[in-house]
């Protein structure tokens, strides 16, 4: 069984078709996914997509590429997070990439969705692009290890994924992952120990390979999963018994026995 660890059900592209989404998610074997908020007035939409379905999760947060929106506040998150069907805060931190000006509020921000992940006792789900060091500095500085959580889509280089799991973050793959351009990003794969490892469409973006340019969706994890194993010259069944594993421990204090013990 493979999870896909963060996907978007409820935008556009993929809501008005979520029977077959989960039908394409059984019949590859994909078990579980967990459905991503970024703003508070989506929450709860993305959690009536989440209860919709035994298989899907969801989590509360406020993505840092969006200035106009309502702020978060710790108290917010936390109570939104007491949901049994809520397993994480975010998607939550920094991206410079396209913000002009003062970038204070987004770090403001992203305190707050750390403090509230420590409160309430969920990980957190980090996006940083074009903020390396920053989301980093911050992390340390509120102590995002006491909650744990993981670095999503991850595109950095190894000395930032080394700084994140110190912190006793998870790393996690996405489709990117597949592409051409990506050597350098697969050099990291290879190296995050396999008790950190996760992997994720971020769908319904970011296609992998050989889907890249057309609509993702959890189904499509199996390719991430599959560029993973040949990258770590293991079975794709075995990535998919760790990452797995590696999600329910973190999202659901949850550890899953396996019936055969694989070293990555």
């Amino acid at each position: 069984m493979l999870v896909d660890s963060h996907c978007h059900l409820d935008f556009p592209e993929l809501a008005p078709r979520l029977d077959e989404v989960l039908a394409q998610m059984a019949a590859h074997d994909v078990g579980h996914a967990l459905c991503v908020c970024v703003a508070l007035d989506d929450f709860e939409r993305v959690l009536g997509v989440a209860q919709r379905d035994a298989r899907l999760s969801a989590s509360v947060g406020v993505h840092p590429d969006s200035p106009r929106t309502r702020e978060p506040d710790v108290d917010t998150l936390v109570g939104l997070a007491a949901h049994p069907k809520v397993v994480a805060i975010g998607e939550t931190g920094l991206d410079y990439y396209r913000t002009q000006g003062d970038t204070e509020w987004q770090r403001e921000r992203f305190r707050v969705h750390i403090r509230a992940a420590r409160r309430c006792g969920r990980p957190l789900i980090v996006h940083t692009r074009a903020a390396a060091a920053d989301t980093i500095r911050l992390m340390r500085e509120e102590d995002a290890g006491a909650a744990g959580g993981v670095m999503h889509c991850f595109t950095e280089d190894w000395d930032t994924a080394r700084a994140a799991l110190d912190l006793g973050f998870h790393i996690s793959f996405s489709g990117i992952v597949t592409f051409r351009s990506a050597a350098a990003l697969r050099e990291v794969a290879a190296k995050v120990p396999a008790d950190r490892l996760l992997v994720e469409t971020d769908s319904p973006y970011l296609a992998p390979v050989p889907h890249r340019g057309k609509t993702n969706e959890p189904a499509y994890v199996r390719f991430v999963a599959a560029c993973l194993a040949e990258l770590r010259a293991v079975s794709p069944a075995c990535i998919a018994d760790i990452t797995t594993e590696n999600f329910f421990n973190l999202f659901m204090n949850e550890r899953r026995i396996m019936d055969v013990k694989h070293e990555i």
